[in-house]
């Protein structure tokens, strides 16, 4: 089919009249009489839903209240595509929407063709269809309804102006957060409207998604629909009853030898997320993903009590943090700057020795563990205010300490004989920590150089929690400065 207008559109517009009302029975119909296969097994033949995409349909196009917003996290080889292209054509063509708009949005522009290349595709093989729209290189428009249907970047300036019925945003996990504002904040304009996220699941808890994933599965909002499919947390990775679990499709369109395949090659971390929707992390991250989370109990520093202080700081707009452990292994920031998100922004260092100097005054510190790049000022200041002994250089770029101390708070997060507060901003560098294991231990870093996600939280952690043993197994002992 030849991109651009066809001329002036001649055929009837197309009647409903007969069918189902608005909703999942129409959906399901409209697949079956007008879309093909694009591609793939059974190509060319009609487009029967499957009984749990159905389930997925009810639950989108009930035949009362529709809800605004919807989640699916799937993971890869599930048909999700296809499944998309039905939807957004439904929306164009027999939704029944005054001048319906279905928006198609992914991270890139070449990415948002995926679905609608497959909804092109689909119009091509149906003459019904391809009569009434005028199908163009970024867009296909059905005149009779007053229709559009775009793919576009997912781009803050890409989605202004918009006024979807239908919003569908391809993986979700590569969104960032100012995306989805503007994705949701685009919808919601019309009486009807439905804004779709489709996706496997992200590696890093400080995403949009896997806060939509915890508030779809508290429940209860029937403006929300959820849907998730993963394996079951512990499985082991070649366990094929967990991969029929997570691939609804598995056996159908998904084939077990593909499966078995790309376990051979694929790092399990990997394997476990795109394939089993599991939420892992990324494959080098710190520590198994959720850990953490389940040590966080309900317990705050009391007046007076023996601390070791950990302390990484920067020089400029990075974060800084102040983080107490507890002689026995209970970890609580004390204070965690970080950049709002504003301009020329820079560490406020007075507020810093402020906060420093209230914490000694609180608690019975033992130790001021802090590393000196940028602050060896303001350690000398401590130090004097607060003695030599009990303020001591922790350089955490030394690979010969830093290694082993990482190691013995990992080691304790495992077996479960440390604790924190719960404190959201300490977990969510935690979880963005990753590791180089080597031969004195693992060496934590960023993600990648210059990366958004701060770990110094983490690292305070690490700090505080190395000093805190070693004064409880060497009570008396000299302290030694680094």
């Amino acid at each position: 089919m030849r991109p651009g207008a066809k001329g002036q559109i001649t055929a009837d517009p197309l009647s409903w009249e007969g069918w189902p009302a608005r909703g999942w029975e129409r959906v399901d119909r409209f697949a079956r009489d007008f879309l093909r296969v694009p591609k793939g097994e059974g190509a060319g033949g009609p487009f029967v839903l499957r009984d749990w995409q159905l389930d997925v349909v009810r639950d989108l196009y009930p035949v009362d209240v529709r809800p605004r917003q919807a989640l699916l996290s799937i993971p890869r080889g599930n048909g999700k595509t296809g499944l998309a292209a039905v939807l957004a054509l439904y929306g164009l063509f027999a939704d029944e929407i005054e001048a319906p708009q279905v928006l198609v949005v992914a991270s890139n522009e070449q990415t948002s063709k995926h679905v609608y290349n497959a909804a092109r595709r689909m119009i091509e093989l149906n003459p019904e269809l391809e009569q009434r729209c005028h199908v163009y290189k970024d867009r296909i428009v059905t005149p009779q309804t007053g229709g559009e249907f775009y793919a576009l970047p997912a781009t803050v300036a890409a989605l202004q102006g918009w006024d979807p019925s239908l919003m569908i945003v391809d993986e979700l996990h590569v969104v960032t957060r100012d995306v989805w504002e503007a994705v949701t904040s685009a919808a919601g304009k019309r009486r009807e409207s439905l804004t779709l996220a489709i996706s496997t699941p992200s590696d890093s808890q400080e995403s949009v998604m896997f806060d939509l994933v915890k508030y779809g599965r508290k429940g209860g909002d029937p403006s929300f629909v959820f849907r998730e499919w993963a394996a079951p947390d512990g499985c082991a990775v070649d366990d094929e009853d967990a991969w029929a679990v997570a691939n609804p499709a598995l056996g159908d369109f998904l084939h077990a030898d593909a499966m078995r395949a790309t376990l051979a090659t694929t790092r399990e971390a990997a394997f476990r997320r795109y394939r089993l929707g599991q939420w892992v992390g990324s494959e080098d991250t710190w520590l198994p993903f959720g850990i953490w989370d389940t040590r966080g109990v309900d317990r705050e520093l009391e007046p007076g009590e023996r601390v070791v202080l950990g302390f990484d700081g920067s020089a400029s707009g990075d974060s800084t943090a102040l983080v107490a452990c507890t002689l026995d292994g209970h970890v609580v920031p004390v204070k965690i700057w970080q950049n709002p998100k504003q301009p020329g922004w820079r560490v406020p260092r007075s507020e810093v020795t402020s906060t420093v100097d209230a914490a000694f005054k609180a608690y019975d510190v033992v130790e001021l563990a802090a590393d000196p790049w940028g602050w060896r000022s303001e350690l000398e200041d401590w130090s004097k205010r607060h003695g030599e002994r009990r303020v001591v250089e922790y350089n955490t770029g030394f690979r010969n300490r830093m290694g082993p101390a990482t190691d013995r708070l990992y080691a304790a997060v495992m077996d479960g004989s440390m604790t924190h507060n719960g404190d959201r901003t300490l977990s969510t560098h935690v979880s963005q920590t990753v590791a180089t294991q080597t031969a004195v231990g693992a060496i934590v870093h960023k993600d990648k150089r210059n990366s958004p996600r701060k770990i110094d939280a983490a690292v305070a952690a690490i700090v505080a929690f190395d000093r805190a043993a070693w004064h409880t197994r060497k009570k008396g002992r000299r302290v030694v400065a680094y």
